[in-house]
């Protein structure tokens, strides 16, 4: 396995995030380039997106492993009235009718060495050829390292030293939040949440030699791949599809625990039970079941009637009585922040607000319901 040369603590998505936004607000700090290192599908790409998004602005996404080096460079031409040869700059870069957005050079530490020429030349100088990066705009690369199992060049120490450095790694709760924004399958959230070392096996998978293994993008597929087993994909395809993406001993420890997951709790019989010994009835006692109750309750909530009805289930959580200990506290506490999170993305904030159990929850905490 490569050694790790990386001398920078890691950091989430979401602080990556943060760290772009911040950089992209001072006029200063954007004349310098980032990069953002990490493993495959840990969401680089995703968050320079969403960057460009929250200022409004527009985003030039070069996948430099499908240029070739006269692409950024531009072509050359004679001119006559000159008597000399020029280059045409290519027209997918950002002109002075677009004074401000972000130009994400993605693939960087893969891209041919030929290329990687010119795009060092907009980092480092925000100029090739005869072309300007105009002055608001920002420049962000991405790519991984030798020691993340990808193909990858060698970067040079006079490029590092021009570039304020990202290493993004996977963490649970930002992927969590992420995908519950998302809508992923409940039962991807739930497995994760009780085996979040399982959400990126990089490391193993190359200690063990194996090309497929888990990551963020591939949970996302597997989500995909659950959400179509409703709309009529066959199980076994299912599985088939499930092992292609993450490996045959990821899927097999996940099919392993999803018949508990959805055995667990039927979300839509709790919703429409009866508050009290009805409901009760219905509530899981394991940890797996638990979990698959608390993100299947909340991806229920499409409407404000179900979030304060979510809120009545899990007031009752500590009558439950199992036959081995569960943390049952700390699930109520969890379905209370998703629920407040979902009712916050789809403007159902009041409904919560006013449910008595939420009331009643937030009193017991010495809180305000308000």
């Amino acid at each position: 396995m490569h050694s790790n040369p990386m001398n920078v603590p890691p950091v989430s998505v979401a602080e990556a995030k943060a760290a772009l936004a911040a950089q992209f607000a001072s006029p200063v700090l954007r004349q310098r380039a980032s990069m953002l290192w990490g493993t495959r599908g840990v969401g680089k790409s995703s968050v320079v997106r969403q960057v460009a998004a929250q200022f409004g602005v527009p985003l030039t996404d070069l996948r430099l492993t499908t240029l070739e080096p006269v692409d950024i460079r531009g072509a050359i031409y004679a001119d006559d009235r000159l008597e000399r040869t020029v280059w045409f700059p290519p027209e997918f870069l950002p002109g002075a009718d677009q004074p401000e957005g972000i130009l994400f050079l993605d693939e960087l530490t893969a891209a041919d060495p030929r290329l990687q020429i010119s795009a060092y030349s907009l980092i480092l100088d925000r100029r090739v050829g005869r072309y300007a990066l105009p002055d608001g705009w920002m420049v962000v690369a991405a790519g991984n390292a030798a020691f993340h199992g990808a193909v990858s060049h060698d970067m040079g120490t006079a490029l590092a030293d021009r570039l304020f450095h990202f290493h993004v790694v996977a963490g649970i709760d930002a992927f969590l939040a992420h995908a519950l924004e998302q809508g992923f399958a409940p039962e991807v959230m739930a497995f994760l949440k009780v085996r979040p070392d399982r959400l990126d096996d990089t490391e193993a998978q190359l200690a063990a030699d194996h090309l497929i293994g888990a990551s963020p993008r591939g949970w996302d597929d597997v989500s995909r791949v659950l959400l179509e087993t409703r709309a009529g994909l066959p199980e076994p395809l299912a599985r088939r599809f499930v092992q292609g993406r993450i490996g045959a001993a990821n899927a097999a420890e996940f099919f392993g625990v999803l018949k508990e997951l959805r055995s667990g709790a039927d979300v839509l019989a709790l919703l429409a039970a009866e508050p009290g010994a009805a409901t009760l009835k219905l509530l899981p006692t394991t940890l797996d079941g638990l979990y698959a109750l608390a993100y299947g309750l909340v991806a229920a909530c499409t409407e404000p009637g179900r979030v304060a009805r979510a809120m009545a289930i899990t007031e009752q959580l500590p009558q439950l009585r199992g036959a081995v200990p569960l943390p049952l506290a700390e699930v109520q506490t969890l379905i209370v922040e998703l629920l407040a999170q979902r009712a916050l993305q789809l403007g159902f904030e009041q409904a919560l607000l006013e449910s008595p159990a939420y009331q009643r929850y937030a009193a017991s905490r010495g809180g305000s319901a308000r």
